[in-house]
């Protein structure tokens, strides 16, 4: 396990973080089970559902307890909220590939026209921007994953140190994709890895579709500018026990 110290110079230096044996794997059964329903709306073109956060109370609770935060508050500081979480598989059927990019889109309960802050576009009926970079920076990633993920399953693959260059263009994407060694992310069921957004990262098809369950929350800094609001903002779980 990491040290506080070494993890937040992982994070500073390399953008991500991988926990081994961060989640009790009975906490992972209670996850499978909780988010089991959501995959029927998975299609070969379609690998994640989102909402998870709202429509999940396992994934919301435990995004909200002390064993989920402690990365997150290391990081952000102890007023950080959930705002939005996501649902993966990789599995036979429904295999895709993602080049590499940065998370860059956020979601907001209203629009409120701000400098830095567009183009904006709704989703569902859901605000989405994109923000000043200075905004992201105060995010991070939790993937929480469901199942094993090798070389064979499709990982998500990283470029090291790429999250402390802003928001990039796309020749500059190509520009870190010639110069700097990409990484595998393999993980193991219970395993959590922890990244910027502005991190480039991306992924291969399965070459052995199995199945690639992750659960990938995000934490974010609780002030905002302009009177913005953060869409969903789950608190911590602060009861003893």
């Amino acid at each position: 396990m990491f040290t506080v110290e070494d993890f937040l110079r992982a994070i500073e230096v390399n953008g991500y973080a991988i926990e081994p044996n961060a989640v009790p794997l009975d906490a992972i059964d209670r996850l499978r089970s909780a988010v089991e329903p959501l995959l029927a709306e998975l299609t070969r073109v379609q690998g994640g559902v989102r909402d998870v956060l709202a429509r999940v109370p396992a994934v919301r609770e435990w995004a909200a307890s002390s064993g989920a935060r402690r990365w997150a508050e290391a990081i952000l500081g102890p007023d950080c909220v959930a705002v939005n979480a996501l649902l993966f598989d990789k599995a036979d059927g429904r295999n895709w590939k993602v080049p590499y990019h940065q998370d860059v889109t956020v979601r907001f309960r209203r629009r409120i026209d701000l400098p830095g802050f567009g183009p904006w576009w709704e989703k569902a009926g859901v605000p989405h921007v994109w923000p000043p970079a200075a905004v992201v920076e105060r995010v991070v990633a939790l993937r929480v994953h469901l199942d094993d993920c090798g070389p064979e399953n499709g990982p998500l693959r990283v470029l090291p140190g790429s999250h402390r260059t802003g928001v990039l263009s796309d020749e500059a994407i190509d520009a870190w994709k010639s110069r700097v060694p990409e990484v595998a992310c393999h993980a193991r069921a219970g395993d959590v890895l922890v990244m910027r957004p502005l991190l480039l990262h991306a992924s291969s098809a399965a070459a052995l579709p199995d199945r690639r369950r992750v659960i990938h929350v995000e934490y974010a800094a609780l002030d905002l500018p302009g009177g913005l609001e953060w869409y969903e903002a789950v608190k911590a779980d602060r009861q003893p026990g």
